[in-house]
């Protein structure tokens, strides 16, 4: 099957992108992988016009978003749970919260796990995506706009990034009016599924199990977990930390499963930071066939899960979008 994909992409010229959360057999065959931002990056600036996306939904969005004359397709349209959290409505259910508190003048920072509605929203509103490899980037941007941050959709990301620079953070819908309206950034209630599975205990066993131990982790896992780590990174972040470090150091990682066992292929001393197997269901639903099947299609001008925006949506997503590329 392998070889017959490999001939229809070139055929039709098409590229084949991965996110590394996805399988070993759909990464080893990509043209390129990576995280969301060098993803949208690399598809974006490839000469080939025909994208075959593997991943979930908004990360083939990010990329119609910027490059439109693009045809963007994806063997399953998979949808990542932390974007579902935050929909449109959702969205502007919480900016009124914030103007029934009182708060009207917010500079709002989507994480670029939501859909292109939302980042069309914060794109129109002057704000800003970021992805968790340039957080730190863009939460230094948006602070020196002396606005409250509405930080969005992931409640962890962003309670870590306030707790790095000291800043006061209150979480909307949970926390209390009295500290929403004293928060410097206020944060959606929402999280990574996966990153939830990391806890406090699982770092505590690890170091107390094995001596000198590197705890490296997302930081999509909660701020206890955070805390307690030597690394913290984003996914190409903490391959490039892993990379750097001795063979034989002990690690354990709070990641993705399929990440972190292709970090050290059979490694006795490279863990992943739980007693379960921490693995993205949606990021594990393509598989070869369903590229197969996607290409055929395609060889027969039958077209199926492409990518598809309304243009005025689409232009102001790309302002959100944009503002990121041009700092980072």
């Amino acid at each position: 099957m392998e070889a017959q994909i490999k001939a229809l992409l070139q055929k039709h010229h098409a590229l084949l992108v991965s996110h590394f959360y996805q399988k070993d057999e759909i990464v080893d065959l990509a043209d390129f992988s990576g995280d969301s931002l060098e993803l949208a990056k690399k598809a974006t600036q490839d000469s080939r016009d025909l994208v075959i996306f593997c991943g979930v939904g908004f990360m083939g969005e990010s990329v119609k978003i910027l490059a439109p004359h693009k045809r963007v397709l994806m063997p399953k349209i998979a949808c990542c749970s932390m974007a579902r959290m935050i929909s449109s409505d959702y969205y502007d259910r919480s900016l009124q919260l914030l103007q029934d508190y009182g708060i009207r003048d917010v500079l709002p920072v989507t994480y670029i796990n939501s859909s292109v509605e939302v980042k069309a929203k914060v794109g129109a509103m002057g704000g800003l995506v970021c992805t968790s490899s340039n957080a730190k980037k863009i939460f230094e941007i948006a602070l020196k706009e002396e606005k409250k941050i509405f930080f969005l959709p992931d409640r962890c990301l962003g309670e870590n990034l306030s707790n790095l620079y000291g800043l006061r953070c209150g979480v909307l819908g949970v926390d209390s009016k009295e500290k929403v309206l004293d928060a410097q950034v206020v944060c959606y209630n929402g999280f990574c599924s996966v990153h939830q599975l990391f806890t406090p205990e699982d770092v505590d066993f690890f170091r107390e199990n094995y001596e000198d131990i590197a705890i490296i982790v997302h930081p999509e896992c909660k701020p206890e977990v955070v805390q307690k780590a030597d690394f913290v990174g984003s996914t190409s972040q903490i391959i490039s930390y892993v990379n750097s470090l001795p063979k034989e150091k002990t690690i354990a990682v709070g990641t993705e499963y399929n990440l972190v066992s292709r970090l050290r292929k059979g490694s006795k001393n490279t863990f992943v930071l739980s007693s379960t197997i921490p693995e993205c269901p949606t990021m594990n639903e393509t598989s070869l066939g369903d590229i197969y099947k996607l290409l055929s299609a395609y060889d027969q001008n039958r077209i199926f899960n492409e990518i598809l925006l309304e243009e005025h949506v689409r232009k102001d997503a790309a302002l959100a979008l944009r503002r990121m590329l041009e700092v980072c």
